[in-house]
């Protein structure tokens, strides 16, 4: 089978682990030719050009920088971006077939591009990762409107995001909660062309860490060795509530009997790290990033993982971070809003616990709940789910369950 995928990550290669490159890999190692289109910013320096590498082809398209730019940069960069990859695609594969036409969001400007696609291959299955609803996502955190005055981008997207559905043979949402939503305010859909693919990732055996390694590791970012330590790693940006995270590491600064470590960034680490430099927290720790390797080792070295997502969201986001905490065998506290199931799943299958992103008393009784519980069970717990839910073969299954 032929396969082209659509992102709009900077995909060089596909060796490195990733939710995307995990799938692509498993893809080219079942026998399957993969074709990735991928951008190359400007920043980069990069023409256009096709080439093979990792055992995939990979048409780097040149684009304007579309991330880590201002904003009028930006934006340009997303108008413009059908257009370049629909031309580039004319020119370097234009005169080839596929069989399976695969795309995620964000973003969902990329329709343009899977129309052409779609009109060239009639015989292809098109397929939607969905693993962004917008532009609700944007009106949940106050960027634009439904109504009123600014509600004019609001309702182009809209129908660009309906567009899209409309195009997508199947649509493969990243939990039962994505698919609900799906379909209450897309009435349109048949039910049938809606199904979970969730976030998944290849299964990378490491050996067990030994205690002299953990306190290594620990000793290594000035982390505390006889108490349990709560990390967050991710992006530090509007959908996570910085705000609240905040107003919990300030309730939970002095604590005696825990640590927490924050890892990431994004637009908003400048208010985290502000505050950390300010309050000067005995129990809190934070780092601007770190490369995976040693970021991976951290996890491992901790004790329980973080999520937090801001409560104003009325889509159901769920956050692929997850993943690395389960397969380290880390039971999670997931602070969010109450559309998303990633915090009802956590619970009901014994990995975690939830609480509302806006109640600080309750993300410190999950601290204090999760201190009193046997963290190594649930860790075991959270790692069954991960090995009978979310490994790349899940994903890769249930597209291919349309294809055979």
């Amino acid at each position: 089978m032929r396969l082209i995928f659509l992102t709009m990550c900077n995909l060089q290669g596909v060796s490195e682990p990733d939710i995307y490159t995990d799938l692509m890999r498993k893809f080219r190692d079942e026998g399957h030719e993969v074709t990735i289109v991928s951008p190359r910013e400007r920043r980069m320096g990069l023409s256009t050009c096709l080439e093979k590498t990792d055992g995939v082809r990979i048409l780097g398209v040149r684009t304007l920088n579309l991330q880590k730019t201002n904003v009028v940069e930006k934006g340009i960069g997303q108008v413009l971006v059908t257009r370049q990859f629909r031309r580039a695609i004319r020119k370097h594969l234009g005169g080839e077939s596929f069989d399976l036409i695969l795309y995620s969001t964000p973003p969902i400007t990329l329709m343009g591009v899977v129309k052409y696609l779609r009109k060239k291959n009639l015989q292809a299955m098109t397929y939607l990762l969905l693993k962004d609803i917008f532009p609700q996502n944007a009106v949940d955190l106050g960027m634009m409107a439904e109504s009123g005055v600014k509600s004019c981008l609001y309702r182009y997207f809209r129908r660009q995001e309906k567009r899209l559905y409309q195009l997508s043979d199947r649509i493969g949402c990243m939990s039962p909660a994505n698919v609900q939503y799906v379909m209450e305010h897309n009435p349109e859909i048949e039910a049938e062309r809606v199904e979970v693919a969730p976030n998944s990732c290849e299964i990378r055996e490491t050996a067990a860490m030994s205690d002299s390694q953990r306190i290594a590791v620990r000793q290594k970012h000035g982390l505390p060795v006889d108490r349990p330590v709560f990390i967050y790693g991710g992006n530090l940006g509007k959908p996570q509530g910085i705000p609240f995270l905040i107003r919990c590491l300030d309730a939970n600064a002095d604590r005696d009997d825990c640590h927490f470590v924050i890892i990431g960034n994004g637009t908003e680490y400048g208010k985290i790290n502000s505050w950390y430099g300010e309050k000067l927290p005995k129990s809190v720790s934070v780092f601007k990033g770190l490369p995976k390797d040693e970021y991976d080792r951290l996890v491992r070295a901790c004790d329980v993982g973080l999520i937090f997502l801001d409560h104003r969201f009325t889509i159901p986001n769920y956050p692929s971070r997850l993943l690395s905490y389960l397969m380290e065998r880390k039971p999670i506290i997931a602070a969010t809003d109450p559309n998303t199931d990633v915090g009802t799943i956590a619970e009901a299958n014994g990995y975690g616990f939830w609480c509302p992103s806006n109640d600080v008393d309750a993300f410190t009784a999950c601290a204090d709940r999760m201190l009193a519980a046997d963290m190594s069970a649930m860790g075991e717990a959270g790692y069954r789910f991960f090995m009978e839910n979310y490994t790349v073969e899940h994903t890769y299954g249930q597209i291919m369950k349309h294809l055979q």
